[in-house]
């Protein structure tokens, strides 16, 4: 986590079989377009929802690759929910609650946090990384 001090991080969870995995596409020009000015885009591929990340630890970097061009980090497979959630998923769903409290709803749930280390805001995973842009400008103090 010492790599990330100073940057915007945008923390996503994501699954290479849910119905929203275009959004892969979107997250990473999202991380061609800011990663040398400050954004640090991680997504935490994450099994809970209906199994739809059956890529193993060892595939899914090779998969989001192949099928989305992702560049940016990927970590080990998590949980985001229940027993044995994340210690960055505790924190952010503690800081930032949603409509169902501290559990996620769904694959690309995506938080921003600002390049201090703080919370900023908790996106539903309908909204599309684009959507976003205008909060990471606001966070990295970038004008158009």
């Amino acid at each position: 986590m010492k790599d990330l001090e100073g940057k915007a991080v945008l923390v996503v969870n994501t699954a290479t079989k849910c119905g929203l995995a275009p959004q892969f596409d979107g997250l990473e020009a999202l991380h061609q377009k800011y990663k040398d000015r400050g954004l640090v885009v991680l997504g935490f591929p994450c099994n809970q929802f209906m199994g739809q990340e059956p890529e193993t630890n060892d595939t899914v970097e090779e998969t989001c690759r192949l099928n989305h061009g992702v560049t940016f980090q990927l970590t080990e497979k998590i949980r985001v929910n229940g027993p044995g959630t994340h210690p960055v998923f505790k924190y952010l769903k503690s800081k930032l609650g949603g409509i169902f409290g501290d559990r996620l709803k769904w694959n690309f749930t995506k938080f921003l946090i600002r390049p201090n280390g703080e919370p900023y805001k908790r996106y539903a995973p309908v909204t599309k990384p684009e959507d976003i842009e205008k909060d990471i400008k606001r966070v990295l103090k970038l004008r158009d």
